[in-house]
């Protein structure tokens, strides 16, 4: 029993200290990459972020969607409807609301190539240097023409799940 109490302890100590901060403020870099999910498509997503302060980052974000529903009487989506490319600026909130090192919430704007609009994040590191996030993301102001048949795409709320690594040095 001592010898299960021991190696329990040793796994939790061991497993806190290898925990890396989600976000630690200027000069950290934080790049993700996940599965966008949204109304009558699926893809891939990348994001990169540098903190310039204590609580907040600016970044890029890029995504093209693999599956796309087809509309009847129209042809497939072009590539122009499938790619985004956003730029971003994040709140990081972690720390501000105490939450532990290896915790980070984050909501924030975005402008891209579709839309205005904002996203809440989640990051939680595992560790050092790697973790998982979640992110939804919703349109405030759209781009698009009315008469383009795949004009959502891009352009309404999505989910982003993923993995996060901490490219800090």
């Amino acid at each position: 029993m001592r010898k299960i109490f021991l190696a329990a302890t040793m796994a939790v100590f061991g497993f806190a200290n290898a925990q890396s901060d989600a976000f630690k403020g200027a000069g950290d870099v934080r790049y993700q990459i996940g599965v966008n999910l949204q109304k009558g498509a699926t893809g891939i997503m990348t994001s990169l972020d540098f903190g310039l302060g204590e609580s907040f980052s600016l970044g890029a974000q890029a995504g093209y969607l693999l599956g796309a529903d087809e509309i009847d009487g129209f042809q497939k989506p072009s590539f122009g409807d499938r790619f985004d490319l956003k730029a971003r600026f994040n709140a990081n909130l972690g720390s501000v609301l105490g939450l532990p090192e290896n915790i980070d919430i984050y909501p924030g704007l975005n402008l891209g190539l579709k839309n205005f609009g904002g996203h809440l994040g989640a990051r939680v590191f595992f560790a050092k240097g790697f973790g998982l996030f979640a992110e939804a993301q919703l349109p405030f102001a759209k781009y698009s023409d009315d008469d383009k048949a795949y004009k959502n795409l891009n352009n309404q709320f999505q989910m982003n799940v993923g993995v996060s690594f901490d490219l800090s040095k």
